[in-house]
């Protein structure tokens, strides 16, 4: 019985040595081949399978980052900037101008025009231009928007360009393009 014993402990680590997974200096970050499900969006923890471009602020400027998405919907990636950056980007001092807010209450996109939809605000923000920006350039990146416009009790609302000049009509990343800066 002992010897028994024996034998299966040296093969269990006979067993271990040779799983063939080799030795490395340093951590690595490892990529998801799959995701099962749809995981609850915590800022940091965002994985996927598409890649889109998302645009995120830094010193008062949007900046471009690519980013694992779970779905290339219009709502989709509007939660995502809602999240707010991922541990990563906030390290690159990456935020976003609508992390935890309530401000968008939908979106739809009809003939190539995203519609956001804005809940009634109490009070006025001082970052509107970053947040429609944000919202814009990340809605105008997908290949079937076209232009993004903006409502507010189904009527068209008018936002600030990058210059502060109020608009009602369809905007695209063209006028935030001031705004814009290389990472």
């Amino acid at each position: 019985m002992r010897r028994a014993a024996v034998l299966l402990l040296v093969a269990g680590l006979l067993a271990l040595a040779g799983c063939g997974v080799p030795d490395e200096d340093a951590p690595r970050p490892l990529e998801p081949s799959l995701v099962i499900g749809s995981p609850s969006p915590v800022a940091g923890n965002t994985a996927g399978t598409a890649v889109e471009l998302l645009y995120l602020v830094r010193d008062e400027q949007l900046v471009a980052v690519q980013r694992r998405v779970g779905s290339t919907e219009v709502g989709a990636l509007l939660d995502e900037l809602v999240i707010g950056p991922t541990d990563q980007e906030r390290n690159d001092r990456l935020s976003s101008a609508l992390t935890g807010t309530d401000l968008i209450a939908g979106v739809r996109l009809i003939s190539g025009t995203a519609e956001v939809s804005f809940r009634p605000q109490a009070g006025g923000r001082t970052d509107d231009i970053l947040a429609i920006g944000q919202i814009v350039c990340t809605l105008d990146a997908l290949t079937d928007v076209d232009t993004v416009r903006f409502l507010q009790d189904g009527q068209l609302l008018q936002v600030p360009r990058a210059d502060g000049s109020l608009t009602e009509l369809p905007l695209t990343t063209a006028d935030y393009r001031t705004l814009i800066t290389d990472r």
